[in-house]
């Protein structure tokens, strides 16, 4: 019983559930998984073929869909302009 606990408790210490698990774009959804559910898959194939066989379906992952926009770096032709008129 003893081992079952100190496995528990170092499943919950190494972060079963961190934030980063959160950031890929698709997620396991469905009763068991709940909303926005299991988000750790980076294509929707990926996901469909977890859920194959279950009733759960994939959905996109509002945290990622809906993040902010990552800023563009800029690009040569900014740089080609910013020279041409210093």
């Amino acid at each position: 019983m003893n081992r079952l606990r100190f496995a528990a408790v170092v499943a919950l210490l190494t972060g079963a559930s961190s934030a980063a698990a959160q950031d890929y774009p698709y997620c396991l959804q469905g009763v068991i998984w709940g909303y926005p559910g299991n988000c750790q898959f980076t294509n929707y194939e990926q996901c469909m073929a977890t859920a194959s066989g279950t009733n759960a379906y994939c959905g996109i992952n509002p945290r990622f869909s809906f993040a902010p926009p990552a800023r563009w770096p800029h690009g040569p032709s900014h740089q080609r302009y910013s020279k041409a008129h210093t």
